[in-house]
């Protein structure tokens, strides 16, 4: 099934100069999930109701990456858009998404590197309203880039995520345990807009995701009645 990631995929591979290469790329994929055909997650992809909302802005090459999980966010957030971010210019149907009255756009950023009133840490939706939260995906380097280069964010409230937990995410490494991956900073905004149910369907879908991907890296075994797969499997609907 097409979603927002998937087409922007499509788009930035259709003017690619030269084929895209990154570790794993040369693998042969399933085009649904983007794990080789022998882990296939196409059949663990799990439906739910959110009354929030996700808009990705995602930096050049993230949609190719296999291990990008915005696709996941897209994957379960049925209003999940996802854009290019350019420097220099702005995609119009971002600005009309922004100033569409129907959201509460927040922009999901760490608090320690924005001007204090700008920082909230809670999510407080007016009457009418739903919220949107913009996730800058990319590197460390690159979103902290996007931040400071995107003047048509700058009037907009930034959600500072303090979690307890540290990172599961074991697909690519950070120098900081406390650098979430994006289907992980999604999930906690969920859950601090309690769309509760949303937040773990994507924890989970991640973690199914995560033990597919490694499993395919490592040619191990899958285990279906794994914790990830139990706490997934309500939510999947076959057919």
């Amino acid at each position: 099934m097409s979603h927002a990631v998937s087409r922007l995929r499509t788009q930035r591979l259709a003017r690619a100069v030269r084929p895209f290469l990154n570790r794993g790329s040369r693998a042969e994929r399933c085009p649904g999930c983007r794990v080789i055909p022998q882990y296939c997650l196409c059949a663990w992809r799990p439906k739910v109701e959110a009354r929030s909302a996700m808009c990705l802005l995602m930096h050049d090459v993230e949609p190719m990456k296999p291990s990008n999980t915005g696709w996941l966010i897209a994957d379960v957030i049925e209003d999940t858009t996802a854009f290019a971010w350019s420097r220099t210019e702005v995609d119009p149907d971002l600005l009309t998404l922004l100033a569409d009255p129907q959201w509460q756009p927040y922009i999901v950023f760490p608090g320690e590197f924005v001007a204090p009133e700008r920082v909230v840490s809670e999510v407080k939706v007016e009457e009418g309203k739903r919220p949107l939260f913009i996730l800058l995906d990319g590197t460390w380097s690159e979103a902290r880039k996007m931040f400071r280069k995107s003047p048509y964010l700058e009037h907009l409230p930034v959600l500072s995520l303090a979690p307890e937990q540290l990172s599961r995410y074991k697909l690519r490494r950070s120098k900081r345990d406390d650098h979430f991956c994006t289907a992980e900073v999604a999930a906690l905004c969920l859950e601090l807009a309690d769309d509760q149910a949303a937040c773990e369907v994507l924890d989970a879908y991640l973690d199914v995701f995560s033990t597919h991907y490694l499993a395919a890296k490592f040619q191990l075994p899958l285990d279906p009645t794994d914790i990830g797969h139990t706490r997934l499997a309500p939510y999947i609907h076959a057919g």
